[in-house]
């Protein structure tokens, strides 16, 4: 059995102040590529993702939605995500 998993992350530090958005891809357990919005670029860990993190940041037009993705997807969802993680006693 074959696994692929990717996962989007938003890393709120005092509100949205400063946000960081990680996105991280696994094959069978293993972390093989991430993209990190501090970074701005993606990075890989395995031969697979040192190929996979090669060819997305080649590409001008997909790095620039990723790096946007932290006004589209982490402030976006801020005020859903809030009442859930922040104001819980």
């Amino acid at each position: 059995v074959f696994q692929y998993l990717f996962v989007s992350e938003c890393h709120f530090i005092n509100g949205t102040e400063k946000v960081t958005f990680v996105e991280r891809h696994f094959y069978n357990r293993q972390e093989f590529v991430t993209f990190d919005s501090d970074v701005g670029r993606f990075e890989g860990f395995t031969f697979l993702g040192d190929r996979w993190a090669q060819y997305w940041n080649s590409n001008p037009e997909w790095m620039e939605y990723k790096r946007g993705q932290v006004d589209n997807y982490c402030r976006h969802n801020y005020p859903i995500v809030t009442p859930f993680s922040v104001e819980r006693k």
